[in-house]
């Protein structure tokens, strides 16, 4: 039998960016909010901070960036004093040679030469000329965007790395949402402008770099904002429950409340509230449900990838000057190499030593995942060898962070499978509201998962869903590009969504 965790107003399942941004908000209007989180230590979730031996590490690298001046003013609000300015560097391997990105033209042209250049464009004209006009997939879409040879040397070895298929099994949309408002022509006059430096825009007559070149980060790591929202929360006499896992959900017709049971170290601990929400992975959500619902079927065909950064210590003062480095190359099985130094110094404790986190996606059980820690260090180390990124015999030590279900997997099936599940909960349950990247099944960034929150948090205030959380926007352009808390007018930007017409609660 369940012990009695309490009746709040609202519980939260999970304490990510979206849960702690709801916790927070709905707490300050005079809610009652409990949070449970399965980590017995962290909060955050894929945008924590561990720590090793006094170094720590960003999981997967979190730029604080955002078009939506309410999501900014929250930073602020949440950490007022503990932001620092980076400038932002990142960098492409493939076949031995780095490329900037976003690209420079002329060293790419460089480092691909002048015939592989031109094949490029000439695959490009080819694109545009002769279009696939059934466009089904990843590759179909980006072919047609950029020309087979473009696709095949930026594009394929890397998606095809992180998701774990082929590029041609992969849905058009994941193309359409992350690439959107990226062109050719638009990359070519960048880079040439890069090149020359002439990507300095004016604001009141005084040359500033664009957010292209520079970026705001805790100076202790993405996990330092979510430590103070989650004191924050506590602060004002609400509950975060760490080390509790969500057993089951079931809802009363008679009382119209919900009782959110949850394990921890055994025991069962079971919460009362009028509303919960979840940012629990859409597949789990379902089979914890009660009465399960019709769309569990649905629901289960939901897949997940999953990855581990793999953190070593590495004699060296100053190892590369780059964020981070997209490996497109198929010689090695690291996708990205972060550089924690160049996010914050202070994450690095000793001047004399580097801490990078190579990255691998894999699934959960596979031979990368179910590989003992001492391996997949000594894999690292072989791999930055390979890539000419250290001399092994400079690393010092390491350690192994796994993370499940990082990413949603964007496959052909997967937006009618999401689009079932959340018609019944809406349908069925108006005070259960769904929310951040598992919790909708959308690859969000940490800014957007935030706003689904945002917006959630005044549907409870408003007694309905006033705002659709699901018109909350994702593209590559709005993370790569413009003037933070700027609200454009442009489709491919994130505006908060416009409320919807009042309507009286189901």
């Amino acid at each position: 039998m369940a012990n009695s965790g309490g009746a709040v107003d609202v519980a939260i399942i999970g304490a990510g960016p979206a849960g702690l941004t709801a916790a927070y908000l709905l707490g300050k209007q005079g809610y009652s909010v409990t949070v449970i989180e399965k980590d017995p230590t962290y909060v955050g979730g894929i945008s924590r901070t561990v720590e090793h031996q006094g170094f720590r590490f960003d999981i997967g690298g979190h730029r604080f960036f955002s078009k939506s001046q309410e999501v900014v003013d929250l930073w602020n609000e949440i950490l007022p004093h503990d932001f620092i300015e980076r400038p932002r560097m990142s960098r492409i391997y493939y076949e031995g040679k780095f490329y900037s990105y976003p690209l420079r033209a002329f060293e790419a042209l460089w480092n691909l030469g002048i015939w592989r250049s031109t094949l490029c464009m000439a695959s490009f004209a080819k694109s545009k000329l002769f279009p696939n006009k059934l466009v089904k997939s990843f590759e179909d879409w980006t072919v047609n965007q950029f020309g087979w040879k473009l696709y095949s040397i930026f594009f394929k070895t890397y998606t095809e790395k992180v998701w774990g298929m082929p590029c041609d099994e992969m849905s058009a949309d994941w193309a359409a949402q992350r690439i959107k408002g990226l062109s050719l022509w638009g990359a070519v006059t960048d880079g040439l402008k890069r090149s020359l430096g002439l990507n300095k825009r004016k604001n009141d007559g005084m040359a500033v770099k664009t957010l292209l070149e520079s970026f705001r980060y805790p100076r202790l790591g993405p996990g330092m904002m979510w430590d103070a929202a989650r004191d924050l929360v506590i602060g004002r006499g609400n509950r975060i429950l760490m080390g509790h896992a969500l057993k089951q959900l079931a809802f009363n017709d008679a009382t119209q409340r919900w009782t959110v049971t949850a394990t921890h170290d055994g025991a069962a601990v079971a919460i009362n509230a009028a509303h919960v929400i979840s940012s629990a992975p859409m597949r789990e959500l379902a089979t914890r449900l009660h009465p399960l619902p019709a769309t569990l079927p649905e629901a289960a065909n939901l897949r997940y990838r999953d990855f581990l950064t793999v953190a070593l210590m590495i004699r060296s003062p100053d190892l590369f000057p780059d964020n981070w480095i997209y490996i497109h190359d198929s010689k090695v099985k690291v996708g990205r190499v972060q550089n924690f130094r160049s996010w914050s110094p202070e994450m690095v404790p000793d001047a004399g030593i580097a801490c990078v986190g190579l990255e691998y996606f894999c699934f959960e059980g596979d031979g990368l995942w179910a590989s003992s820690d001492e391996d997949l260090i000594a894999l690292a180390t072989k791999e930055m060898a390979i890539l000419g990124l250290c001399d092994p015999a400079q690393v010092t030590g390491g350690a192994v962070v796994r993370q499940e279900k990082a990413y949603p997997v964007y496959d052909e099936d997967y937006a009618a499978n999401v689009d079932a599940l959340r018609r019944e909960i809406e349908g069925r349950y108006p005070t259960l509201h769904c929310v951040g990247r598992n919790g909708m099944h959308r690859y969000n960034n940490q800014d957007h998962a935030m706003m689904t929150a945002m917006l959630t948090a005044k549907n409870i205030a408003l007694g309905h869903r006033a705002y659709d959380i699901w018109a909350v926007n994702e593209d590559a352009e709005y993370h790569e590009s413009g003037t933070e808390g700027e609200q454009a007018a442009l489709a491919s930007v994130r505006d908060v969504p416009a409320r919807l017409p009042d309507r009286k609660a189901a």
